[in-house]
């Protein structure tokens, strides 16, 4: 495959990767109606067309995050579906097999990593997706695609909270729940690369591998109520809510006055804002923003190893029921994985 080069452009950008054309069909994970995890289930589904700037990818590994379980069991983004049977799945790690045009910078065999817009479009448990070319950036050359698979929604919304919305600078202090999951690992790192001190609510078999990635202090959810032992910080992040022991509600006691409070998983706590408001405290929810350039910042954080990210558990994408299994239980460290196809 090869393409004319436009005036002026360099001979080393008239090669294209040999990349094979995709089939018409696809092997897919779906679920045909909301239940528990039983209800996934392998099927062929038509391989997606790419239209405008958006790109063909194939996809060689896909993350598992809680937001697809919540979906599967009828919460989540679930009424945004536009049809059942669906794929799940927001993140990957793959090859781009189709690009928008000929000087893209994003040219067929280029490896990336990035995000779909799920539910709008088909999701990740599948071989092949069709991607927007600004979610995503080129892997990071240090990881493996399983690896660079467990990045992208996590590491975009932990780099939201910390950096665009916290602003993490020298001396601030940051409260971080749920810090040895997918978001809260990265979260841990962004905060203390930035200068953060850091304490974590996890639990205590985390305690070791939360300092080595920059927490200061780190308590141990079972044993400890985080209000005894911390008072006055800066930033709350809030990855729990009021589902489990009202940790928001908690969490207002430990703000300083005018600090603030986020909360990500905002369906736990309707009336979080009218609470931090009159509690003295600033607060706001949040939602990942698929931003590929925030994506490469990431990436070369990655490949400097500066950040890293910890894959817990590798499934088969035909085992998709036992990876959403498994992210239910709740224990997970850091992240999950489908291995979908070969690299």
């Amino acid at each position: 495959m090869r393409f004319r080069p436009l005036r002026g452009s360099t001979a080393e950008s008239t090669e294209l990767a040999q990349v094979a054309d995709p089939p018409q069909s696809m092997r897919a994970v779906v679920f045909d109606a909301p239940g528990d995890a039983s209800v996934l289930h392998e099927s062929t589904v038509p391989v997606p067309a790419p239209a405008l700037s958006e790109l063909l990818v194939r996809i060689v590994a896909a993350g598992v995050n809680p937001i697809d379980a919540k979906t599967r069991s009828g919460a989540g983004v679930s009424a945004l579906l536009p049809a059942l049977p669906s794929t799940l799945g927001f993140d990957f790690s793959g090859v781009v097999v189709r690009a928008p045009f000929e000087a893209h910078p994003l040219q067929p065999g280029t490896p990336v990593f990035g995000m779909v817009p799920f539910p709008r479009s088909g999701g990740t448990y599948a071989e092949y997706a069709v991607v927007p070319s600004l979610s995503v950036a080129r892997k990071p050359s240090s990881l493996s695609h399983v690896e660079a698979a467990g990045v992208p929604l996590a590491a975009l919304t932990a780099w939201g909270l910390v950096v665009e919305t916290a602003h993490a600078h020298e001396g601030q202090r940051v409260l971080i729940h749920a810090g040895g999951g997918g978001v809260g690992h990265f979260a841990v790192q962004f905060a203390a690369y930035f200068g953060a001190h850091v304490t974590v609510t996890a639990s205590g078999a985390n305690s070791a591998w939360l300092r080595e990635l920059g927490a200061s202090v780190v308590i141990d959810y079972a044993t400890t109520r985080f209000e005894d032992v911390v008072a006055d910080v800066d930033v709350v992040i809030d990855l729990v809510g009021n589902v489990h022991g009202h940790t928001g509600t908690r969490s207002l006691q430990v703000v300083r006055p005018g600090g603030l409070y986020i909360l990500v998983p905002t369906g736990s706590w309707p009336g979080y804002a009218d609470a931090a408001a009159q509690a003295g405290v600033r607060s706001t929810s949040y939602k990942v923003v698929p931003d590929g350039g925030a994506l490469a910042t990431v990436g070369r954080l990655l490949d400097s190893g500066a950040v890293q990210v910890y894959i817990d558990k590798v499934f088969d994408l035909t085992d998709a029921a036992a990876a959403h299994v498994a992210i239910e239980d709740g224990h997970t460290r850091g992240k999950i994985v489908l291995r979908v196809s070969d690299d």
